[in-house]
């Protein structure tokens, strides 16, 4: 399949957590031109995180985009110059409180390249424990709570627990769907 030629680009909005860009590209098949939308987003960090005992941490927080309360894995975005482990591991004690001495990169997925610019780094942590009290921003109220594995699949299939992005690394650590 042949790439697409870049006729120019424009910028819109930057609304802090991203910014509008616009594409003129020109389709291979047909030479038609169009403009793309694209936000240019920073890349982000998923973290399954799983204590001693085998309970998974999860967090319970607002969202505005769908004006409901939803049940996540630690999560958040990469600062700028930021390794995307040690971004996981301060949005983990942020976000958390807890720690963790073992660390293992599960890979990276594209949250949607339809008109996104970035990508998730999913990372799991093994032996957490709670050492910090939580550093919340400004902007975030956030519920910690842990659950088993039976727990957290009675969510998945009671539909309390949608976020793809979770789930997706969730599924790279343990088998959720039985």
């Amino acid at each position: 399949m042949q790439h697409w030629k870049y006729l120019g680009q424009e910028y819109g909005a930057d609304v802090g957590i991203f910014r509008m860009r616009f594409d003129w590209v020109e389709n291979p098949r047909n030479a038609s031109s169009l403009k793309a939308v694209v936000l240019e987003l920073p890349d982000w960090v998923n973290v399954v995180a799983i204590t001693p005992e085998g309970r998974i941490v999860l967090v319970d927080q607002y969202r505005f985009g769908i004006k409901a309360v939803t049940a996540e894995i630690p999560a958040g975005g990469i600062a700028h110059g930021e390794p995307p482990l040690h971004a996981a591991m301060r949005e983990l004690r942020e976000e958390t409180g807890y720690t963790s001495d073992d660390w293992t990169y599960l890979g990276n997925v594209e949250p949607n390249p339809a008109f996104q610019n970035n990508y998730c780094h999913q990372f799991v942590a093994r032996n957490v424990r709670k050492t910090h009290e939580p550093e919340l921003d400004e902007g975030e109220a956030i519920h910690v709570r842990e659950v088993t594995l039976d727990a957290l699949r009675e969510e998945i299939r009671s539909g309390k627990f949608l976020n793809a992005l979770g789930l997706l690394s969730l599924t790279r650590v343990f088998q959720i769907w039985e």
